[in-house]
This record gives C-alpha cells, structure tokens and sequence, in this order.
C-alpha cells in the first residue's frame, strides 16, 4: 500500500526532529556552544545585581518592586537553564529513550523545575534556621557535596534506563512481547470466567511504573539546587521577608521550566524521528521492535557518561 502525502509529510517532520538533534548535539560536543555558556552566565551575574536593587526597592516600598522582582528571577531562571545543567540531560535523555507521552514529560519538567526550587527553600531554612549556617557554608555546600550527589544520582538514573532498555532488548530476542500478550489474553479470559482478577492489569503496571519514572526523575533534578535560588532566599531571610523570597526562587523554577519544555519537545520530536527511519514494510521494518529497546540503552549510557564526567 503506497503512502500517502499526509504520511510522507508526517515521517519528513519525524525525521528533521532527529536532524535538529543531530546536529546540536555534535554542535555542543565540538564546542559551538560555549559562546552561548559565556552569554548565561553573563546573563545570570547581571541578574544577580537586578534583584539586589529590585530588593533595595521592595525594602523601600516602591511601587511594583515585588513584580520587577519575580519578573528578574523568571529571566534568571532562564538564562540559567540556558547553560550546561543536568536537568536538561535527564529530562532529554528520558524523552528519548522511553516513550512518554509528551504531555507527561512536560509536566514532569516543570515539576522538577519547581521541586527544584523547593530544595533551595529548605535547604536555606533549614541551614538558617535550624543550623544557623553562613551563606558562604550553604553555597560551598551546594556546589561541592549536593553537586557531587546530583551527579551520581545521574548516573544511577542512566545505568538504570540503561539496563531497564537492555532488558527490553533481551526480551525482544526471546520473543518475550508476544508470549506476554497471549498470557495476558490467557489471564483475560480466566478472569471472565471465575470472576477475579489474578495480578495487576496491564495498565495498573503502566502506571505503577510512570510513578516511579517520575519520582526518580524529580529526585534527580531536584537534589542540587540553583545557588541564583540561594543567593535571593539568603537575602530575603535577612531582610525579614522570606516568603517573598520563596515566591522568587519559584518564578526562578518555571523560568527554568521554559528552557526544560523546549528540550523535552526536542527529545519526544528526535525520538520519532529515529522511529520513522525504519520502512513501514519490508525486511528491515521488523528492526522496528528493536529500536525502542535500543535507544533506551543508548540514552541511558550517554547521561552515565556525562554524569561520570560531572564527577571528576
């Protein structure tokens, strides 16, 4: 049966998704990126000296300080996430290597984004607070031991897509999807006829398994924290208004959100596009049950490596 131009079209977007990421990826491996690095982080330190005097303002009660303030941490979130961060591998890498629906990465990085956010409040509140710990102890502990375990909780998430994708893989070799799918429809008409069920349906197992994706993935963004977050938490809690502070680290959290959507629909849009290079028909279309399998293990060992590599 011929394609129609509707599938062509559908299969030519597929695959630029893939191009795109290609090509950014080889961009960023060969450095071409590092102009736009020098710009965040530029981006950030002017950001920075912002929110000092929206801050300064909100002090002297002027007029529309708190939403020049909440306005400046949406930029800093921004311009941060613009920069190298994990939470972009890992929210990419999981888009391209499960298939989640894109909806559902898209709500899973905006809540990393904000649970993010959240580790900085509690951090900072329970460093002041309960430890009565200085800004330089907080930041020193940010950027070296919760850094150095965001890494390797990385690297744990990307060894476990990997072997989750290998198995995948071995199962595909013994044929394992099909016999799974008689036994289901085995169970299916046992449980007509006696009336009960005999172990979790199929989508009770989806969803058990997508709360645990999500609840891994969260816990891995969120561990280390935006020291943008620290340095505003710090000074409000000085100032007496930490609750203004949260609702900044907050605006910080979907300014970052913005960058991570970006990337998840880049990875869901990569994800087709290696699926539409497999023919419909044909002898090389029966590697389409391969692929899934495969592509998890791939992006599973790319964010071990650069989480090793974040390590050193």
């Amino acid at each position: 049966m011929a394609a129609t131009p509707r599938h062509v079209a559908a299969r030519a977007l597929a695959l630029s998704g893939l191009a795109v990421a290609v090509l950014l990826v080889l961009v960023w491996q060969g450095g071409g990126l590092a102009g736009i690095e020098g710009w965040a982080a530029e981006r950030q330190r002017e950001a920075q000296t912002l929110m000092a005097g929206a801050l300064r303002g909100l002090r002297a009660g002027e007029p529309g300080a708190t939403a020049a303030l909440l306005s400046i941490c949406f930029g800093y979130g921004f311009v941060h996430a613009v920069g190298p961060g994990h939470g972009k591998l890992l929210i990419g890498g999981y888009g391209y290597g499960t298939q989640v629906p894109l909806q559902r990465l898209a709500v899973l990085a905006v809540l990393a984004s904000l649970a993010q956010a959240l580790t900085a409040v509690v951090l900072v509140w329970g460093g002041i607070a309960l430890l009565d710990l200085s800004r330089q102890t907080l930041t020193d502990l940010t950027e070296d031991a919760m850094a150095q375990l965001s890494a390797g909780m990385i690297g744990l998430v990307g060894l476990w897509l990997a072997w989750r994708g290998l198995r995948q893989v071995l199962r595909t070799a013994r044929g394992a999807p099909e016999r799974d799918a008689s036994r289901a429809d085995h169970h299916h008409d046992e449980d007509h006829g006696c009336g009960h069920a005999h172990g979790p349906t199929a989508s009770e197992v989806a969803q058990t398994r997508s709360l645990r994706d999500a609840l891994v993935l969260i816990g891995g963004i969120a561990v280390r924290p935006c020291t943008g977050a620290l340095f505003l938490l710090i000074l409000t809690w000085r100032m007496g208004i930490f609750g203004t502070g949260v609702a900044g680290a907050l605006a910080m959290g979907l300014g970052t959100a913005s960058v991570s959507l970006v990337v998840a629909l880049l990875s869901v849009w990569a994800r087709q596009g290696s699926m539409a290079m497999l023919p419909a028909s044909g002898p090389l279309a029966a590697l389409a049950r391969w692929l899934p399998g495969i592509m998890q293990v791939a992006a599973g060992m790319l964010i071990a490596l650069v989480a090793a590599g974040l390590m050193v």
